[in-house]
């Protein structure tokens, strides 16, 4: 067979053919095996026949009695023929000692000489041979005739041709080969069935191209960025990438492609993720704390043939991006703090000059005067009381945020935060995700207010910010700071992910969070975190 066309071939299709040719090559061999061992049945039943047949015969006191009288062959031919008939033998020959014939078939060879072996029965021994005699090849068995004083009277010889045992063998052939035929009819349905079912799995693909679809999906997975994890119709993990196990933070070592024995919370550990696995809600970018990480998370389920699959889940790395964007954002802060201020120095600039153009020259220089120490004022005292220039930044940023949203931001004045040794990114993230909480609960009251108290009590840092919205939420305060929880409208930019990634932060450092309604209406958020040289800091929790 040509090598191209067999490559054409569908794995269905060659399993079909290799099974037919194993199925006819055993059926074969099985019919071969069966017809000799026919054969060799047939021949040892009338080899046993042969045997007992001249047993009986040279048992029989007839027989004794006529090799005694003066004409044996005019009563034993009528008996050894009459015998042969009824047993179905092929000859029987009753000889004297001397080999002198005195019963044949063919009365032609009586008186001639025996052909064969007698020494056994001579010797007192029944025995069968194979031989070839006057009438062919045969089986046949020679036992002693004995008198009345023991001796050996005469011999019987009794014999079966091998060309009527070869016939007898061979009418058992077309049943045999019938049998043989149904065999493979069977074995060859079951081959096209499971072919079938073959094809209908590997869709009707070669095992080259399954090859080739297998590395190519193979090297796929290795390369993508993006952690992928399949599992199948049970929730049962198939398939996770070295990205998924990365973010899940699973061993090496591990094969890709799982037996599916695996349960889904032995690999991911996060109780909300293994939710969003579970589950059958298609997601798409939807954003989730898992450990310190902050992941984008897309899901989908998938069937095949309108049946339920499994599903398919992507997970997207976006801690460094958020913190990078913490950091944008106190840089943005400072822009924003420039652009307001640098707005304000221009109206100012332009009062100023109407001063002096009206010829008020002492009040120009008054009015620039006070602008110029209230300007000053803010970013004075916060470099003066706060040891870490992103957070003043942040702060600063804040500030004209709130101013350009109609809200105000104040800060405690007496708000002092020496050097903490604790990493700016995470000061960063508590303090602009609470200032921005606040002032979206803030947004839309009459007096839209935020304050904010920083400071460092003995081996603490505490942050406190209050604003006067609405207030908590009804039930359990700890719910705030749940991954996906938000009294926000939804919408795009990761709602629900501030305050929980406030909690996550202060949680790794080692501190607590405490959200309370403020008396008058409003909340009120305090973090506490234990200083890095702190001794025995106290362990993280979440206080309602």
């Amino acid at each position: 067979m040509p090598r191209a066309r067999w490559s054409g071939w569908s794995l269905a299709r060659r399993l079909l053919v290799l099974q037919l040719a194993v199925v006819a090559v055993v059926v074969a061999i099985g019919a071969l095996i069966t017809i000799d061992t026919a054969r060799d049945g047939t021949y040892e039943r009338h080899r046993d026949r042969s045997l007992a047949v001249a047993r009986t015969l040279a048992g029989e006191p007839a027989v004794r009695q006529a090799l005694a009288g003066p004409d044996p062959t005019a009563s034993l031919q009528p008996l050894a023929e009459r015998v042969r008939r009824t047993t179905g033998v092929s000859f029987i020959t009753i000889m004297r000692p001397d080999r002198t014939r005195l019963t044949h078939p063919d009365p032609a060879q009586i008186g001639r000489p025996f052909v064969g072996r007698i020494d056994p029965a001579l010797r007192g021994r029944t025995f069968t041979e194979r031989y070839t005699g006057t009438l062919g090849p045969s089986v046949r068995a020679v036992s002693p005739v004995y008198d009345t004083r023991g001796r050996i009277v005469g011999l019987v010889a009794v014999g079966v041709l091998l060309d009527r045992i070869g016939d007898l063998a061979a009418d058992q052939v077309p049943r045999l080969l019938l049998l043989a035929l149904a065999t493979f009819a069977i074995g060859g349905t079951l081959s096209l069935l499971l072919a079938r079912r073959i094809r209908r799995q590997t869709l009707g693909l070669g095992p080259e191209r399954i090859a080739a679809l297998y590395q190519h999906h193979d090297a796929t997975l290795h390369a993508i960025r993006e952690g992928v994890l399949v599992t199948d119709a049970g929730g049962r993990p198939l398939l996770v990438n070295d990205e998924a196990r990365r973010l899940l933070d699973l061993p090496d070592g591990e094969p890709d492609a799982l037996d599916g024995g695996s349960r889904l919370d032995e690999l991911v550990h996060d109780p909300g993720l293994r939710a969003v696995i579970a589950g059958d809600r298609p997601l798409r970018d939807e954003t989730l704390l898992v450990g310190d990480r902050v992941l984008l998370v897309s899901h989908a389920p998938t069937s095949i043939d309108g049946r339920a699959a499994g599903s398919v889940t992507t997970l997207r790395d976006r801690t460094e991006l958020e913190a990078l964007s913490r950091e944008l954002d106190a840089v943005r802060g400072m822009a924003d703090a420039l652009r307001a201020q640098s707005h304000e120095a221009a109206n100012r600039l332009h009062t100023i000059v109407g001063l002096v153009e009206l010829g008020r020259t002492d009040e120009a220089i008054r009015f620039g005067s006070d602008q110029a120490a209230v300007a000053g004022e803010l970013l004075a005292r916060l470099e003066e009381r706060i040891d870490e220039p992103a957070l003043v930044a942040l702060l600063l940023g804040k500030v004209a945020t709130a101013g350009e949203r109609g809200s105000v931001l104040r800060i405690a004045d007496d708000s002092a935060v020496p050097a903490t040794g604790l990493p700016a990114a995470d000061l960063v993230t508590i303090v602009g995700n609470l200032v921005d909480n606040a002032l979206d609960a803030a947004a839309g009251r009459p007096d839209p207010a935020v304050e904010i108290d920083l400071r460092r009590d003995g081996a603490t840092v505490v942050v406190v910010v209050a604003d006067r919205g609405p207030g908590l939420p009804p039930g359990d305060p700890s719910r705030l700071f749940e991954p996906g929880f938000t009294t926000k409208p939804a919408g795009p930019g990761g709602r629900g992910i501030g305050l929980a990634l406030v909690a996550r932060t202060a949680r790794r450092l080692g501190g607590s969070v405490v959200a309370r309604d403020r008396p008058g209406g409003g909340a009120e958020v305090t973090v506490r975190l234990p200083l890095p040289h702190a001794a025995s800091p106290p362990p993280a929790r979440i206080d309602p």
